[in-house]
C-alpha cells in the first residue's frame, strides 16, 4: 500500500464491478477526486467479466429451481476478488437488499478500521447465494431495490473518504455531522441576513458564543425528535444510560 502525501498509508478500495465506467466521472470530481489525487485513498476496478473462460464472457446464467431473470455466477466473481492483492484488515462486502443497512457508524469502522475494502456490485436478480463465503458482510442502502450494486458502491466510497484524514480542509465539520452522537444536524445559514421575509436567528448573529452552541444543540434534538423519532429515542436511551 502506497503512502499518502502525508505520510499515512492509503485506504485501498476494490470495486468489482461489469460497469467500471460507472464510477469515471464521479471519482474525478470534488473532494474524492482531490483524495485520490493526494493518495488519501485508492480505488482498483475490477470486471468479473475478464475473468469468464467461456467464449460469450457468460457472467450471469438462469437459476436452478426455476424463477425469472438470471443470476450472477459464483465463478466470475470469486476469481476476481482472488487476484487481489490481500490486505491485513479487509472487508469484503457484496451490496444487496438482504444486507445491513447502510449508515454513518459503518463509515466510521470502515475509514478507522481497514486497509482494505473489497465492494461487491450485483446485478440482475442477484448473485450465486455461495459468493457469501467470500463475504464479511452485506450492504444495503435502504429499503427499497436498484438496477445494480453500483450506486450503493459510490455512496459508500463517498461516505468513508470523506472520513479520512486530510480529505475535509476543517475535521469539525466532519464532527458536526448529522448522525454523529444520534443526533440530525442544526440548521444552516449565511448572508444575506435578510431574504425574501426570511430572517436569520438573532442568535446566530449575536456573537454571543455559548448561545450559539446552547441554540444550535436544542435544534439538533428538535429536529431529530421530529423528523427521526426513531433516532431521538436510541439518543433518550443514550443519554439515560449515561
Amino acid at each position: 500500500m502506497n503512502p499518502s502525501v502525508d505520510g499515512l498509508s492509503a485506504l485501498r478500495f476494490d470495486v468489482i464491478t461489469l460497469f467500471p465506467d460507472f464510477f469515471t466521472s464521479p471519482l474525478a470530481s470534488g473532494l474524492i477526486s482531490k483524495a485520490l489525487d493526494r493518495q488519501i485513498a485508492e480505488v482498483y476496478l475490477t470486471n468479473p467479466r475478464d475473468f469468464t473462460t467461456d467464449k460469450h464472457h457468460r457472467v450471469d446464467d438462469e437459476p436452478y429451481g426455476g424463477g425469472v431473470g438470471m443470476v450472477m455466477k459464483p465463478d466470475p466473481i470469486f476469481a476476481a476478488v482472488e487476484s487481489l492483492p490481500p490486505g491485513s484488515e479487509r472487508e469484503i462486502i457484496l451490496f444487496s437488499p438482504q444486507g445491513e443497512l447502510m449508515d454513518q457508524n459503518l463509515f466510521h469502522h470502515l475509514a478507522s478500521r481497514c486497509d482494505q475494502v473489497v465492494l461487491i456490485c450485483g446485478h440482475y436478480e442477484g448473485v450465486d447465494e455461495r459468493v457469501t463465503h467470500l463475504l464479511t458482510r452485506e450492504v444495503s442502502l435502504g429499503d427499497f431495490v436498484l438496477t445494480c450494486g453500483e450506486v450503493p458502491a459510490l455512496a459508500l466510497l463517498n461516505g468513508v473518504i470523506r472520513l479520512l484524514p486530510g480529505t475535509v480542509g476543517k475535521a469539525d465539520s466532519v464532527a458536526q455531522d448529522s448522525f454523529q452522537n444520534l443526533l440530525l444536524d442544526y440548521p444552516h445559514y449565511t448572508r444575506p441576513a435578510q431574504f425574501r421575509g426570511w430572517e436569520v436567528p438573532a442568535v446566530l448573529r449575536s456573537g454571543n458564543h455559548q448561545a450559539i452552541q446552547a441554540w444550535r444543540r436544542q435544534q439538533q434534538i428538535d429536529r431529530t425528535r421530529v423528523r427521526r423519532p426513531d433516532l431521538y429515542q436510541r439518543w433518550q436511551q443514550q443519554q439515560n444510560s449515561e
